[in-house]
């Protein structure tokens, strides 16, 4: 069994980067708290019935076909249409952005390595502020974004950060796609899939 766990797992950990070897017993909103009881049910599984479980905490994914809720769908979007994007934290908010790609590669090896009881950081290793990563969005769509500056959201962390080291090690992953290769990809997809020139 090898199941989507997630970077909100670490919740209020302060060390940075994320190891897969920190606490995770507080993470600060519902959705990461049900991230670990997955972890915690698939230990449990590991050690009662000997079924081999790898959990891959994803860190921030994002390329084509991605999830429309997401933040930088939701910027491109509301670029697109001349709307004023909310841009959380008053923008000084850092994210590990994997592009899909490296995170289907890493699906893959740790399917093909199928260990007994494992869980792994999937991200990019590199903590990238969202103001970039708007910047790049702004450059592919030749468009500059209308920015609502808003307070930080309750159970958001203001830096995610993965520490791949177990990844590679263990697994082989190697990321290889940052931002500037990525965001224009996911762009390129956006326009074609919604028509717009």
């Amino acid at each position: 069994l090898v199941y989507a766990s997630s970077s909100s797992v670490y919740g209020a950990n302060k060390k940075i980067p994320f190891s897969t070897d920190d606490q995770t017993d507080h993470p600060l909103a519902l959705y990461g708290a049900t991230k670990k009881a997955n972890e915690l049910m698939a230990h449990s599984y590991s050690h009662l019935y000997g079924l081999p479980t790898t959990g891959l905490r994803y860190f921030t994914v994002y390329g084509p076909w991605g999830r429309p809720d997401m933040a930088m769908y939701l910027f491109a979007d509301g670029i697109m249409k001349d709307k004023p994007i909310k841009v959380y934290n008053h923008g000084k908010m850092k994210r590990d952005f994997t592009f899909i790609d490296d995170i289907v590669s890493g699906t893959q090896k740790a399917i093909e390595k199928n260990y007994l009881c494992e869980v792994f950081n999937l991200g990019n290793h590199k903590s990238e502020n969202l103001m970039d990563m708007i910047g790049i969005i702004e450059n592919s769509l030749g468009i500059k974004a209308e920015i609502d500056f808003q307070p930080m959201q309750p159970g958001d962390v203001p830096e995610s950060f993965a520490d791949i080291d177990k990844s590679t090690e263990m697994l082989g992953y190697i990321p290889t796609t940052d931002i500037n290769e990525g965001i224009p990809r996911f762009i390129d997809w956006y326009k074609e899939y919604h028509k717009t020139h």
